[in-house]
C-alpha cells in the first residue's frame, strides 16, 4: 500500500516539498518543489517573508498533486519563531527572525528578572538570545506589550501555516519544549516563568503531540488552491527533531544535524538537567515520545553560506564543492577559529569577521579565500569534538560512531576532517533527514508503520550511507590542546 505522504521542510534558506510513499520495504522520497527562503531586513528588525513561504508551500501541494492525491500533510521547520493572531484570525505581528537583534538589546534587563540558572533549572533549555521567551520578553520591554495583552494566541512558524490551512489551533510538543516556557516533565507551562515575563497564559494554545492528526484542509483552502484535501499531521515540528528520527543508527550513536546550524547532540530517554549542564550550556529538547535529545547548537554551515555570499558580492562564484576544494589545498592548522563566536551570529561582512577574530587571538588573518575556508571547516570539526566530550560526561557514556545527516553529509572534506578529530567512525546520511523524519511521524499517525523504530529500519533500507574512518587522528589530537587553549573550558 502506498499513501501520498508531502513534508515541508523549511529551512533558513530555503523551503523544500517532498512526497513520500512506502510499498515493497522501502521509503521513497521525490523532491516536488525548492524555493529560497531568507532573512529580509527592514530597519534594523530582521524577518521571514511568510506571504513567500506560504506560496511556496501552496505551489509545492499543487505539484506534488499532479503526481497523485495527496493524503497528508507534515510541516518542520527552525523553532522559536512565531506571530499573532487575533480571535478572527488576522495577523497581527510580522513573523520576527531568530537572529533579530533586539533580544541582545534587552538582555541584562531579561536575566535581571530571573537568573539565566534559575530558568535553565525550570526549562532545561540553553540560555541563548533566539528562544521564544526571549523574544517575548524583549517585546514586553521595547514597548510592544499590549500587543501580548490583547492577541488571541500566538502561533509557532508550522502551526500558523497549520492554522491557515485547517482552521485549528495548537502548538506542537516539540516547537513547545524549546520556548523556555514549558516544564518537558510535567508537559504544563511554567506559571513561574510566564509570571516573571508577563506572558499572558491565555496566548498560548492547546499543546498538541506529536502524531496528531490535527484536522482537514478547509473547503475554502481546497477549493482556492485547486487541492482536493488532505489531512494535516503534526509531525515532529522542530526540524531537528525530525532529522533525529531520520537516523538509522538510533541511541547508539552521536549526531550532527547539519544544516545552517549544527545541532551536535544525543538521545536520551529523559532531560538531564544539572549543575554541569547548566555551566556547559547543553540543552534539553523535546522529541517523539522516548527520543528526547541533549545536545549543544554549533554554528555550522551558516559561516560557509554567508562567506559564499561575500565571495559572490565580490565578484567569485563558487559552488559548495569547489569551497571545499580551495579549504583542502589551503594550508593545515594556521588560523584556529571558534565558529561559536559572538561576531558570526548576524549577517554581512563574514570574510573580515573571521579575519579579525582571528587577528585577535592570533595576531595573524587568513588571507586567500581557501584560507578563510579553511579556517572554518577545522574550526567546526574542533567544535564537534569539544561538544560530544561534554555530553558524554553530562550521560557518563562513551560513544564510537558518529551519524551525520542533512545537507550537510555531502561534504567529504568535512565528513572526513569529523573522523580525524573526534576519532571516530562517521557514518553520513541520509541526506534529507528533516523530511524523512516528518514522513515517518505521518506514516505511524496513520498507521502504516507501528513505531518509529521500523521507520528507521526503514531508513537503513532505502537510503544509501557512506563511512568515513580517522586516517590522521594523532596529527588533529596534536593540535586539540591548542584549541582548548584558545576557546575551551
Amino acid at each position: 500500500m502506498t499513501m501520498g505522504y508531502v513534508a515541508f521542510d523549511l529551512g533558513a534558506s530555503s523551503g523544500k516539498l517532498f512526497s513520500g510513499r512506502i510499498a515493497e520495504g522501502k521509503l521513497a522520497l521525490q523532491e516536488e518543489y525548492t524555493f529560497p527562503n531568507d532573512i529580509v531586513c527592514l530597519g534594523e528588525g530582521m524577518y521571514w517573508n511568510l506571504m513567500g513561504i506560504y506560496s511556496g508551500l501552496v505551489r509545492g501541494l499543487q505539484r506534488a498533486e499532479e503526481r497523485e492525491p495527496v493524503v497528508s500533510l507534515g510541516i518542520d521547520s527552525f523553532n522559536n519563531d512565531f506571530s499573532l493572531i487575533d480571535e478572527a484570525g488576522e495577523l497581527l505581528y510580522p513573523l520576527r527572525s531568530y537572529r533579530d537583534p533586539r533580544t541582545r538589546r534587552y538582555w541584562r534587563e531579561i536575566f535581571s528578572r530571573m537568573s539565566p540558572r534559575e530558568l535553565y533549572m525550570y526549562s532545561g533549555n540553553q540560555i541563548a538570545p533566539f528562544n521564544t521567551l526571549m523574544q517575548l520578553a524583549a517585546m514586553r520591554l521595547g514597548g510592544q506589550g499590549y500587543l501580548l495583552d490583547n492577541a488571541h494566541r500566538l502561533l509557532m512558524l508550522p502551526d500558523l501555516l497549520g492554522y491557515y490551512i485547517t482552521g485549528e489551533e495548537g502548538i506542537e510538543y516539540t516547537l513547545a519544549a524549546e520556548t523556555q516556557m514549558l516544564d518537558l516533565v510535567t508537559r504544563e507551562w511554567i506559571e513561574p516563568v510566564l509570571s516573571c515575563h508577563e506572558v499572558p497564559r491565555s496566548l498560548l494554545p492547546v499543546l498538541r503531540e506529536p502524531g496528531t492528526i490535527l484536522g482537514r484542509s478547509t473547503g475554502e483552502f481546497n477549493a482556492r488552491h485547486g487541492l482536493k484535501g488532505f489531512d494535516f499531521v503534526n509531525v515532529c515540528e522542530h526540524d531537528t527533531a525530525s532529522a533525529f528520527l531520520a537516523s538509522p543508527i538510533g541511541r547508539d550513536a552521536l549526531y550532527i544535524s547539519s544544516g545552517t546550524w549544527a545541532l551536535v547532540g544525543l538521545e536520551t530517554e529523559a532531560p538531564v538537567v544539572n549543575d554541569f549542564t547548566y555551566e556547559k550550556n547543553i540543552a534539553n529538547e523535546g522529541g517523539w515520545p522516548g527520543c528526547h535529545r541533549l545536545l549543544r547548537n554549533v554554528m555550522g554551515y551558516w559561516l560557509l553560506q554567508e562567506l559564499r555570499r561575500d565571495f559572490a558580492l565580490q565578484g567569485r562564484q563558487y559552488t559548495f564543492p569547489e569551497m571545499a576544494a580551495l579549504a583542502e589545498q589551503a594550508p593545515a592548522f594556521r588560523f584556529p577559529l571558534d565558529p561559536d563566536a559572538e561576531a558570526f551570529y548576524l549577517p554581512g561582512g563574514m570574510g573580515e569577521k573571521i579575519r579579525a577574530q582571528c587577528r585577535k587571538n592570533l595576531g595573524r588573518a587568513p588571507q586567500s579565500d581557501g584560507e578563510l575556508l579553511r579556517a572554518v571547516y577545522e574550526g567546526l570539526a574542533m567544535k564537534y569534538r569539544y561538544c560530544f566530550s561534554l555530553l558524554e560526561q553530562a550521560v557518563g557514556r562513551k560513544y564510537h560512531v558518529v551519524n551525520i545527516f542533512g545537507g550537510g553529509c555531502r561534504d567529504s572534506l568535512c565528513n572526513q576532517f569529523v573522523a580525524d578529530a573526534c576519532n571516530r567512525q562517521v557514518v553520513a546520511g541520509p541526506v534529507n533527514a528533516s523530511a524523512i523524519g516528518n514522513i515517518l511521524v505521518q506514516a505511524v499517525a496513520r498507521g502504516q508503520l507501528a513505531s518509529i523504530e521500523e521507520g528507521r529500519a526503514l531508513v537503513a533500507a532505502s537510503f544509501p550511507l557512506q563511512s568515513y574512518y580517522p586516517r590522521e587522528h594523532g596529527f588533529w589530537d596534536s593540535r586539540y590542546a591548542d584549541y582548548l587553549r584558545l576557546f575551551g573550558g
